[in-house]
């Protein structure tokens, strides 16, 4: 009887299995040989040992890439994390057409990314765009936004809050999850609306907040999308103005199918990848154990 489950239980997950192997584990043991090889896809793949990782300490564009990726990252999620979790505090009110607000602030966060990135490159034009309309209409300065060197990634920063109502849900479901008998007990105690927010809320939810960094984490270290709509122009040049929104993927992108260097894009992929594992190890290192679990406690 066992092993006739043991097989039912293979046979069942063998559709998962086969994609597994066959669409991401396959790919990526192939990439991981590619990383060591000139592969220019059209040719044979010549062994080159380590000097596509090697080049990479030379490649001024790729120290340039990786710091517009750093630089949006570490602006962009805590932005995200902060909106998202106080827009999820304040539709968690009783108030009259909550489900009306709720699914206005949720349906950006399911625009497709391409539609969204036309959208805002018409907000930011700097001639007729709707910025630097509202801008001018309150008389303050305007700005050229993507067209920019000093602009184009706070303009995207600015963009990607566009979508924190994906977030918002998922706090949501935590706010909700938080026992009514807490904030009871807190009332009685003479505690405040911020201490109850403070030592109630915010700890109660913690592990919703560290799953959302996390994932925001390796969500914006591939940002690509937006910089690859938004900044492309009639030449087909990309990651302007002067590189300056020239991120990680998208200049991977470009190596691999621009410049056809396969081998060398290879390299930057798995270069991103134990740069996502660091980072996302020091998080687990540095809030892990801060997160509150409840049932541990139980």
């Amino acid at each position: 009887m066992r092993d006739k489950q043991t097989g039912l239980f293979y046979l069942f997950i063998s559709p998962w299995l086969l994609g597994f192997l066959g669409l991401t584990a396959g790919p990526m043991l192939y990439s991981l040989y590619m990383s060591f090889t000139d592969w220019q896809i059209f040719g044979d793949a010549n062994w080159v040992g380590l000097s596509n990782y090697k080049t990479l300490f030379h490649d001024k564009i790729f120290w340039i890439s990786l710091w517009n990726t750093l630089y949006y990252t570490f602006i962009s999620v805590p932005l995200g994390l902060v909106f998202g979790y106080l827009l999820a505090v304040l539709l968690n009110q009783k108030v009259k057409g909550l489900g009306v607000f709720r699914t206005i602030f949720y349906l950006p966060s399911i625009v497709p990314a391409v539609a969204s990135s036309l959208l805002w490159l018409l907000v930011f034009q700097p001639e007729f765009g709707l910025a630097n309309a509202i801008l001018s209409y309150l008389h303050l300065p305007t700005s050229n936004w993507i067209m920019s060197e000093h602009m184009v990634k706070p303009s995207l920063i600015i963009m990607s809050l566009w979508g924190v109502g994906g977030g918002m849900v998922i706090y949501l479901a935590g706010l909700q999850s938080v026992s009514p008998s807490l904030y009871e007990a807190a009332e009685i105690d003479g505690a405040t609306r911020w201490k109850k927010f403070w030592r109630i809320t915010v700890p109660m939810t913690s592990n919703v907040i560290f799953f959302s960094l996390i994932m925001g984490l390796i969500g914006s270290f591939q940002i690509f999308t937006q910089a690859f709509v938004m900044t492309t122009d009639a030449s087909g040049q990309n990651g302007g103005p002067n590189y300056a929104s020239t991120f990680y993927v998208l200049y991977l992108y470009n190596n691999a199918f621009k410049y056809f260097k396969m081998g060398y894009a290879s390299a930057l992929a798995w270069v991103l990848f134990l740069i996502i594992i660091l980072f996302t190890f020091i998080q687990f290192k540095v809030f892990g154990k801060k997160v509150y679990y409840e049932a541990e406690d139980q």
